[in-house]
């Protein structure tokens, strides 16, 4: 009996630790289940009776955040966007407007200018139009004196004696006239004194003085020419530097760089500038050429200077002449 009944026990052992073997393998197996199951269904209804049905839900919270996180930037963007078009869109009106407002012609420049600023144009507008007037008046002058010279040169090119010259030349003015009547007084200042050279020598130096007297009077206006010519730019540069430093003042008081705000000044401090160049540039040139026509003009003064002289000589060889025959006879 004892043999038959633990022959009986033992498949009972068996299929009992089959069963407790098979046991945690069967919980392995349905244990993962149930996060699926929760995954699929993220809201039950019904309370889940164990522990890890309370703990699955929790494994879906975190892809909540994960789907609603590329909601936030597109709004962020939409509302970047927003911010970027508006300002776009006021500049252009601002540029539209801008150009009607104020018109940077050289008449309103000047009005817009600083008054330092104003009276710098107008001095050097003052200095340019002296120097037209300057132009004008030297080269009628000039030209009236050149053509005087050297008809009166041709009058008395046949002449043999002063009196002769100035019969020919008749009461006019002018420079060799002036020298003629100086050779005739030094010639009658001299009279009785039997050295020739100590009169062509005082003939000389009264010569020298009447030229000198011309040169001067025919300059009158070249120095004129000259400092408005090398002082110009500097006065129009100290009015660009004045201009610049009131713009400057301006824009750290409207605390902006825009180029619409900066550009109307800057521009009215270089037009002074650019007035200077326009007087000095001309003055320049002007005084060149006078430079060279008053040489050539010095030139038939000097001509004229020399006919006199040597008329006075004839004159006083013809004296002598006279005497010797005279003594002779």
């Amino acid at each position: 009996m004892k043999t038959m009944t633990s022959r009986a026990s033992l498949p009972a052992a068996a299929m009992l630790a089959a069963a407790w073997l098979a046991s945690p393998v069967s919980a392995q197996t349905q244990t993962p289940s149930a996060p699926a199951q929760s995954a699929a269904q993220p809201a039950p209804v019904s309370p889940a009776p164990t522990a890890p049905a309370i703990t699955a839900p929790a494994a879906p919270a975190p892809s909540a955040p994960t789907a609603a996180a590329p909601v936030a930037p597109a709004a962020s963007q939409s509302a970047t966007v927003s911010t970027t078009v508006k300002p776009d869109a006021k500049p252009d009106a601002a540029a539209g407007v801008a150009p009607a407002m104020k018109e940077l012609s050289p008449w309103v420049m000047f009005m817009s200018a600083d008054v330092i600023v104003k009276a710098v144009m107008i001095g050097l507008a003052f200095a340019s139009l002296m120097t037209w007037t300057v132009l004008i008046a030297k080269s009628i002058e000039l030209s009236v004196a050149s053509t005087k010279l050297r008809s009166a040169l041709k009058k008395i090119a046949e002449s043999r004696s002063l009196a002769e010259a100035q019969m020919a030349l008749g009461a006019k003015e002018g420079i060799l006239p002036s020298f003629l009547a100086a050779a005739l007084r030094e010639a009658r200042m001299s009279a009785g004194l039997s050295s020739d050279t100590g009169i062509k020598e005082r003939a000389a130096s009264s010569f020298s003085e009447i030229v000198r007297a011309e040169a001067r009077r025919i300059r009158i206006g070249m120095g004129v020419l000259a400092t408005i010519g090398s002082t110009s730019p500097f006065v129009g540069l100290f009015g660009t530097v004045w201009g610049i430093m009131n713009s400057f003042i301006g824009i750290s008081k409207s605390q902006t760089t825009n180029l619409a705000v900066v550009a109307p000044g800057i521009a009215e401090a270089l037009l002074a500038t650019a007035i200077g160049l326009v007087a000095a540039i001309p003055a320049v040139i002007i005084y060149n050429h006078f430079s060279r026509v008053t040489k050539s003009y010095l030139e038939l003064v000097s001509r004229a200077s020399g006919a006199a002289g040597r008329l006075l000589s004839r004159d006083l060889d013809r004296s002598h002449g006279s005497v010797h025959s005279r003594a002779a006879e």
